[in-house]
C-alpha cells in the first residue's frame, strides 16, 4: 500500500511539475518574443493574460464569486491534505524479521519505536526519550532524542544507549545494522531566588 502510495506521489508531483514547466516557459517564450501557435491564450509579448472583457464578464453574475471562492477552497483543502499525507509517511509503519526458517515475519513499527523509548527512557539520567523510526521495511533506521539531566555526561549515556537499547532492539529484530541519529539535549532549569 505504501509502494503504491509513494507510486502515485511521485506520478502527481511530476504531472504537475511538468504542466507548470511547460506553461512557464511557454509564457516566457511568447514574452522574449517568440510568434504563439493559433490556440495559444494570448498572441504577443505585449498581449495580456486577462483582457478587461474577460476580467468583468462575469462581474454581475451572483453565483460566480461564490462558486470561484469555493473552488479555490477545494483546492486549497486538497493540497493540505496531500502534504499532511505525504509528511505523515515518514514514520516507518512495519520492519520485516528474518525468523531463520526463510518465511520472515512483519513487526509493527509503533511496537519497536515503543520498545526502545522505554528502554532509552530508562537509562540513567535520561529525563524524557522520544524514538522516531524512519527508512525502509527491509532496512529500518531511528531518529532519536534523549533530554539528558545535568549531571550526566553525553558520551557515556550515548555508549548506553547504542550497547543497550539499541544493540538489543537490532539483534532481538535480526537485523544486519540500526543506523541511529541521536539528539542529546540538556534539561534547562529556571534560576530561581535564594532569599
Amino acid at each position: 500500500m505504501r509502494a503504491v502510495l509513494r507510486t502515485v506521489d511521485r506520478v502527481l508531483l511530476g504531472l504537475v511539475g511538468l504542466v507548470l514547466l511547460a506553461l512557464g516557459g511557454a509564457v516566457l517564450a511568447v514574452g522574449l518574443g517568440a510568434s504563439p501557435p493559433t490556440w495559444w491564450l494570448h498572441d504577443g509579448p505585449h498581449d495580456v493574460l486577462l483582457g478587461e472583457a474577460e476580467r468583468t464578464r462575469w462581474r454581475d453574475a451572483g453565483w460566480w464569486w461564490p462558486v470561484v471562492i469555493a473552488a479555490l477552497a477545494v483546492l486549497l483543502l486538497l493540497a493540505l491534505w496531500w502534504l499532511v499525507a505525504v509528511v505523515r509517511r515518514r514514520r516507518l509503519a512495519e520492519v520485516l524479521v528474518d525468523t531463520g526458517d526463510g518465511e520472515g515475519a512483519v513487526l509493527r513499527g509503533r511496537a519497536l519505536e515503543g520498545v526502545l523509548t522505554q528502554e532509552a527512557g530508562r537509562l540513567d539520567g535520561v529525563e524524557r526519550a522520544k524514538v522516531r523510526l524512519t527508512g525502509r521495511r527491509h532496512a529500518p533506521s531511528t531518529r532519536i532524542r534523549l533530554l539528558l539531566a545535568p549531571h550526566v555526561d553525553p558520551g557515556t549515556a550515548l555508549h548506553e544507549l547504542t550497547t543497550g537499547a539499541l544493540a538489543h532492539a537490532r539483534d532481538s529484530a535480526h537485523l544486519a545494522a540500526l543506523p541511529a541519529e541521536v539528539r542529546l539535549h540538556g534539561v534547562r532549569h529556571r534560576p530561581e531566588r535564594v532569599g
